[in-house]
């Protein structure tokens, strides 16, 4: 019989991973940067967060999975930008990330061919927390990102890619590549908008909005609407952009449309300034740059509009 000290000895180093477990944990797929323990499944991953903060990172692959942040402060990295591809697979049958955790960071992610029954699949919907989403893709969905908690959220998208996306056809609401309904603020900069299939670019309901140094390229979409809709007003700044508007639009009226179902928040202060707006070849009806139905003053300054472009209207 060995001696008990020996048995504890040999207790103890069996719970030690070896060196070769630790190669195939860090092989895995899904890995906790803070710790390097892997996962064959994401979320395994971040439910084993819980109410901690860690870095998901996210090897080369195209993962038919989703997952549900439930808590903690959660980072999901690609280990390659734009090499992770989340591909038509939703939770609770609404996105491929369901995020309600105390913040979020998205980097370097593809969501593709996210259909639901409701008309609102996703590749990201945000319920809770601040989000930061940068260097990633949303592709041929229904929605590129949606949600919004109803207290000072944060939200800000930067270098992103938002590309087939939006319906009007398929649910009796229409679906838009961002739809973030957040009583914060949201911050949209360096990202392109293209190839639309219905609903609006970027709707937004929120108090405050910043929009800079994006590009929104009508010229191949079907049945979209504007390209930013504000519909409960907003203040902050559209500014540095470029918008070619194209000729196969279900609504064609305005590019920016600001408060055009309620004046939920004041419009006053909202600048529009030194952004690039035309319309793509063979476009022939007119539209207004910039329509309000508030009558708070809004600035408008320095755009370069095209022709068939009216500067300004009040409705």
């Amino acid at each position: 019989m060995r001696p008990l000290a020996a048995i504890a000895i040999l207790s103890s180093l069996a719970l030690v991973p070896t060196s070769q477990a630790l190669a195939q944990q860090a092989s895995a797929p899904f890995v906790i940067a803070q710790t390097g323990r892997g996962f064959a499944n994401l979320d395994d991953a971040v439910q084993s967060v819980r109410e901690g903060t860690a870095t998901i990172l996210i090897a080369p692959g195209v993962y038919h999975q989703c997952t549900v942040q439930q808590g903690g402060f959660i980072t999901f990295r690609a280990r390659k930008p734009g090499t992770a591809i989340f591909d038509g697979t939703a939770c609770e049958g609404k996105a491929a990330f369901v995020l309600r955790g105390r913040g979020s960071v998205v980097d370097g992610i593809v969501f593709r061919n996210m259909h639901v029954s409701d008309g609102n699949g996703a590749g990201i919907r945000t319920e809770m927390g601040n989000l930061t989403v940068t260097n990633s893709m949303f592709l041929n969905s229904q929605e590129g990102i949606l949600g919004g908690e109803p207290t000072d959220q944060k939200i800000v998208i930067d270098h992103s890619t938002f590309s087939g996306l939006g319906q009007c056809d398929e649910t009796t609401d229409c679906s838009h590549s961002i739809y973030l309904a957040n009583k914060g603020s949201v911050t949209v900069t360096r990202s392109r908008f293209e190839r639309g299939t219905g609903g609006h670019y970027v709707k937004l309901r929120s108090p405050h909005v910043t929009i800079t140094d994006n590009s929104f390229d009508d010229s191949q979409g079907r049945k979209t609407n504007y390209m930013i809709d504000l519909p409960d007003g907003a203040t902050g700044l559209i500014a540095h952009n470029v918008f070619v508007q194209g000729s196969h639009k279900e609504n064609w009226s305005g590019l920016i449309v600001v408060a055009a179902e309620s004046q939920t928040y004041p419009s006053a202060g909202l600048t529009v300034e030194d952004n690039v707006a035309s319309l793509a070849p063979g476009a022939k009806r007119g539209t207004a740059f910039v329509a309000t139905l508030s009558h708070d003053p809004i600035t408008i300054s320095g755009n370069r509009l095209g022709a068939g472009i009216v500067r300004f209207q009040q409705r």
